[in-house]
């Protein structure tokens, strides 16, 4: 059985039937919408989010019609995201596959993004699930901000360690953490295992960024070499910066300046790749990723051994030993 399968178990009819489910929310009158949606389905990932919701709440309960709204809510929140992120970036592939904006353009991505958000609020207002639209609003406000903070620290190279856990909590951690605290909130939880869910999905979360931050290193292009895509786009991360914060003001200038001016010159990133290897940043950073991890667990042993807690357990192995 594989991981994915293993991690499914405990819900792997809740899984089947949200697929038509969602599908069925996104049916519209416009032809070219339904192709375009019809493409997205095609090309779904593995709904870690959706799977994390229902997980969510069956450790705290049994799963409910409101568990449903929560996990059918994330995941449009979650697809918005991305196909508007494909804009932002000037992104035209996703795992593989063409973007919506390589496809159909950008303005109607960013208007294919926007039904997907629209069609979420609408079906949580519907369902009157109040408590997970507040928990889904709080979680767009913080990516929104994590976004911006990491544009700006991107284009003035001066983002400090603690600035850098702020971003990735803000853009990547507050999702996860949503998926959970709104699987526990589905099925009336009391507010201490909401809000115990709610931390684990941010230590799941965090740990999942240092990960994909690690793979940026670990990577390869044609040539056999890490791909430092993350430098590409001016993006320092865990890794440089712990290598950054050990250096002389002089060494390290010398590193920003050539991050600010050849930063798409792959000749000028790849020592600065290697050097990161060499001076403990890839070492440091997984340390820190294993701090994240062992407190989520910590989190999950404070539940009954049963086979939910074992899917979770397994997901948190999975997210930090990835390597996609």
């Amino acid at each position: 059985m594989s991981v994915s399968s293993r991690i499914k178990a405990p819900i792997k009819k809740e899984m089947q039937d949200f697929e038509p489910y969602f599908k069925t929310q996104l049916n519209s009158k416009i032809p070219l919408l339904n192709i375009i949606t019809n493409y997205i389905l095609r090309r779904k990932g593995k709904q870690m989010r959706p799977m994390l919701v229902f997980l969510s709440a069956k450790l705290n309960g049994q799963i409910t019609d409101a568990s449903f709204t929560a996990a059918g809510l994330i995941e449009l929140l979650h697809t918005a995201t991305l196909i508007h992120d494909d804009v932002v970036d000037e992104t035209y592939q996703r795992r593989g596959f063409f973007s919506i904006n390589a496809l159909w353009r950008s303005k109607i991505a960013v208007l294919v993004g926007d039904y997907f958000l629209s069609v979420g609020l609408i079906s949580a207002l519907k369902t009157k699930q109040i408590g997970v639209l507040e928990v889904v609003s709080d979680a767009v406000k913080e990516m929104s901000e994590g976004e911006l903070l990491q544009i700006e620290k991107s284009r003035q190279l001066n983002i400090t360690e603690e600035e850098y856990y702020e971003v990735i909590r803000k853009k990547t951690a507050t999702l996860i953490a949503a998926c959970t605290k709104a699987g526990a909130y589905s099925v009336n939880a009391d507010e201490e295992h909401v809000e115990k869910m709610y931390k684990f999905g941010t230590y799941l979360g965090m740990a999942f960024q240092i990960r994909d931050d690690l793979l940026d290193y670990e990577k390869t292009n044609l040539a056999g070499k890490p791909t430092g895509n993350d430098l590409k786009e001016k993006k320092i991360t865990l890794p440089l910066l712990h290598v950054l914060g050990k250096m002389e003001n002089g060494e390290k200038k010398k590193i920003l300046r050539t991050i600010k001016k050849d930063h798409k010159k792959e000749k000028k990133i790849a020592p600065i790749m290697q050097m990161v290897k060499e001076k403990g940043g890839i070492e440091y950073s997984r340390q820190k990723m294993s701090e994240y991890r062992d407190k989520a667990l910590e989190i999950l042993h404070t539940y009954p051994v049963c086979e939910t807690r074992n899917a979770l357990e397994e997901m948190v192995h999975f997210t930090t030993t990835r390597k996609i």
